[in-house]
């Protein structure tokens, strides 16, 4: 007896570890759409979770429609569980924590989650603050020419 509860112990043990590593590196914003084509049209903030594993924002497509953000093309996505799954994606202007981009979203179903992708954070010039829950501003790079030595013309 002493044994299994000792084993239940270790698992509910390990499974606070994972939930505490979970919410220190997950967090979640609020993002706004626009419609690129009319600006006056956005949807009411949107509740997301930052996922830097996720390629593109996706965003409900009741809520992207409602602001007449159209579908451009369709796309296969391959879920955690190795699923193919396909989507409609579309071009919006995104706003979130006083930055702006505009990138693709996917039209999320109702059964998706709604999340802010790798790109728009890319988009928005910052980094993701996992400790403290924020994004924080970035420095773009930029690649410069160099000096290749005399030219030609010389």
């Amino acid at each position: 007896m002493h044994r299994e509860w000792s084993w239940h112990a270790s698992i509910l043990h390990a499974a606070g570890a994972v939930n505490r590593v979970l919410s220190m590196r997950l967090f979640r914003v609020n993002i706004i759409a626009c419609n690129p084509q009319r600006e006056d049209r956005v949807t009411p903030p949107i509740d997301v979770l930052v996922d830097t594993g996720a390629e593109l924002t996706w965003l409900p497509a009741e809520m992207l429609e409602k602001i007449g953000i159209q579908p451009r093309r369709k796309r296969t996505f391959q879920t955690a569980t190795k699923q193919l799954i396909e989507r409609d994606v579309g071009y919006a202007i995104l706003r979130a924590e006083g930055f702006e981009t505009t990138d693709e979203v996917v039209f999320a179903l109702p059964t998706d989650l709604s999340l802010l992708g790798v790109r728009t954070v890319e988009g928005f010039g910052v980094m993701v603050d996992n400790i403290a829950h924020r994004f924080v501003a970035t420095t773009t790079l930029v690649a410069s020419a160099c000096d290749l030595g005399p030219s030609r013309h010389d």
